[in-house]
């Protein structure tokens, strides 16, 4: 752990969510399902969070974005926006923190596997699994984009199992109704929370990086991307 003050920012998914912590306590979260744009909502909590912890941007040692797999407009906006503060604040460090990664820390105190689960398209998941053990979590696969039988059947489920990520309760009930030991991680934690980012900063400091170099992973082709490979063939 560090004593890093890091405030952040997760927009990959349904929810808004932003954190600050200091290495040794929360200091403030606040997670929004919300019908409005992440865009409209996430610079106004992010304000909220500094006025409301007295804390300002010179404070900040570094400020963590889930950086994908995710929405591709959320991704985008979340990572314009820890560009757009780094700019004015260039002794902010970034860190760009996988989804999955951070889903997988919303259950660290689970022991077993985790698997972060997240709906790409219909029978198509984004997915990786991970140990958890000890307060620690252990990737085991990399992030990926694949079918659901594709990722299940690479993946052992012997001991306790984890599912987390917006598709998680969809899954447990296709797949693992009848296993006892496959679950579905407690409401407040089967979604996307900033806190995780905090903590995957804190364990894994090599994941900070200069606001340049931060970028998004979507894992697959966006739809510009497809469209232009389109036009040139």
């Amino acid at each position: 752990m560090t004593d890093l003050k890091i405030l952040a920012i997760d927009t990959s998914g349904k929810t808004a969510s932003v954190a600050i912590s200091d290495g040794a306590r929360l200091l403030w979260e606040k997670t929004v399902f919300t019908k409005l744009t992440h865009s409209q909502v996430i610079l106004p909590m992010v304000e909220s969070a500094l006025e409301e912890t007295g804390i300002d941007y010179p404070d900040i040692d570094c400020i963590a974005i889930a950086n994908g797999p995710g929405s591709y407009t959320g991704l985008r906006i979340g990572v314009g926006a820890v560009k757009g503060i780094c700019m004015g604040a260039p002794n902010i460090k970034a860190a760009g923190v996988s989804t999955l990664l951070a889903l997988a820390y919303n259950c660290v105190g689970f022991e077993g596997k985790i698997f972060s689960v997240m709906r790409a398209r219909p029978k198509i998941i984004y997915a990786a699994a991970f140990e958890s053990s000890g307060g620690k979590i252990i990737r085991m696969t990399e992030d990926k984009v694949c079918g659901e039988d594709e990722f299940f059947s690479q993946i052992g489920f012997c001991g306790n199992v984890m599912l987390v990520g917006d598709c998680a309760e969809e899954i447990k009930a296709g797949r693992f109704a009848e296993s006892d030991n496959v679950r579905t991680a407690p409401l407040n934690c089967v979604l996307q929370r900033a806190s995780s980012l905090c903590l995957a900063v804190e364990d894994d400091p090599t994941l900070m990086c200069s606001a340049d170099e931060l970028a998004v992973s979507y894992l697959q082709a966006t739809k510009a991307e497809k469209d232009k490979a389109h036009r040139d063939s």
